[in-house]
């Protein structure tokens, strides 16, 4: 005890030495002091740390805080950095993504265009279903964005008339659409039974006149339908370089800034087969409309077609009315056109479009898609395979369903 007195007041050792020189301090006095500066002592070293700690308030943070401090904002922006950086390159990414898939597409177009040509080339001078190629070998084909072939036959001359006085152009204007638009139209016929005959002198007549016959080396006749399909392409591919081929009937409306629009949407597929799909029914029974003498090759009794577009319009693309040419030796021919048109395509890689607007009905249905601005492409009667009795109602359904005469010079090809 007395040991830690002294440890705590040191002084008290000199004062015992003086004790002999001065007056003597009691110890309870010595206690009381010692005491007081303990507390004295307490009390100023907790000021000063409350001083800093105050003072550390308002002043930079320690050098080692300081640095990590910084060090973490330094993580958090490079973080971020890297952060918008990937962001951005998945963006560039997405964008190079869609840019080789644009180039894929159009350099299996070409390649397949290129292919087809080489093809036709090696069978320019042979002699393909009675056309012969050899004097068009050595011409540059006409380029043309469609050409539409009119099916019609000898006693159609006033199916011809009606579709003239309606949705046909004719004269300069027929002229001017095939140099401005790329759009060819020709009523597709061939020759009779008995060629310079009576039939083919008043065709001879009415082409001077009009100028907008495509004629085959075909013998006309309902059923060479087929026939006559695999010879109007082979004929088409062999006059004008088209990027599409349609054939239509004599007695459907059709709207050509429709049609023109809407195979403009396939321009970059390579292989397209466009039309009204169907899978009608294989009647076999003999002396009923459309009876198939082939019916054993599509199953049994009650089956039905593979999807094809219905014969009243159709459209394919380039190539695959350069394959019809190129193959048209060994293309077969059933009782109905449009199915074999279907067979020809079906075992190929083609796109099949089936678009409803290619066969609406006539007033009131195409009117009403119509006022509603869905224009159709055509319009004709099922009951009828086209429009019934088309020489007196065509300019009906014109007038109610047709797409005004400026329409088609307005679609941008």
């Amino acid at each position: 005890m007395q040991r830690l007195y002294y440890a705590l007041c040191p002084w008290q050792l000199d004062n015992e030495s003086k004790k002999m020189r001065g007056k003597a301090v009691s110890g309870k006095a010595i206690f009381v002091l010692c005491l007081a500066s303990f507390l004295a002592g307490s009390l100023f070293t907790s000021r000063t740390w409350t001083a800093y700690t105050s003072h550390d308030k308002y002043h930079p943070t320690p050098p080692i805080q300081k640095h990590a401090s910084n060090k973490l904002g330094e993580v958090a922006r490079d973080f971020d950095r890297k952060r918008k950086l990937a962001e951005g390159k998945a963006e560039d990414i997405m964008g190079e993504v869609s840019k080789t898939h644009k180039a894929i597409q159009s350099l299996d177009k070409t390649i397949s265009n290129l292919e087809m040509e080489l093809a036709v080339a090696r069978m320019s001078k042979t002699s393909a279903g009675g056309i012969s190629l050899e004097s068009k070998s050595n011409q540059t084909l006409q380029k043309a964005f469609v050409v539409i072939g009119i099916n019609t036959a000898f006693s159609s001359r006033k199916r011809r008339d009606s579709v003239r006085e309606t949705w046909m152009p004719r004269g300069e204007k027929l002229k001017k659409l095939e140099r401005e638009k790329g759009i060819v139209i020709r009523f597709v016929i061939g020759h009779s039974a008995t060629p310079g005959g009576v039939l083919d002198k008043a065709l001879d007549r009415e082409e001077a006149e009009h100028k907008d016959f495509l004629r085959l080396k075909h013998v006309e006749g309902y059923h060479q339908l087929s026939t006559k399909t695999r010879l109007y392409f082979s004929t088409a591919v062999a006059i004008w370089d088209a990027q599409f081929y349609v054939k239509v009937d004599d007695d459907v409306h059709l709207n050509l800034g429709m049609l023109a629009s809407t195979l403009a949407q396939y321009r970059s597929k390579p292989r397209v087969y466009i039309g009204c799909m169907k899978s009608g029914p294989v009647l076999s029974r003999k002396g009923v409309k459309y009876h198939e003498p082939e019916y054993w090759k599509f199953g049994e009794d009650g089956n039905k077609y593979f999807r094809h577009a219905t014969g009243q319009l159709y459209g394919i693309s380039k190539d695959l009315a350069a394959y019809i040419s190129i193959n048209s030796p060994i293309l077969h021919r059933y009782a109905n056109e449009d199915v074999s048109l279907g067979s020809w395509l079906i075992g190929l890689e083609v796109e099949h479009v089936d678009d409803r607007s290619m066969c609406c009905g006539t007033p009131p249905d195409c009117e009403w898609k119509a006022q509603a601005g869905n224009i159709c492409v055509a319009s004709f009667d099922w009951s009828c395979s086209g429009v019934c009795n088309s020489v007196e109602r065509m300019k009906y359904v014109h007038s109610s369903c047709g797409e005004g005469d400026g329409a088609l010079w307005k679609v941008d090809l």
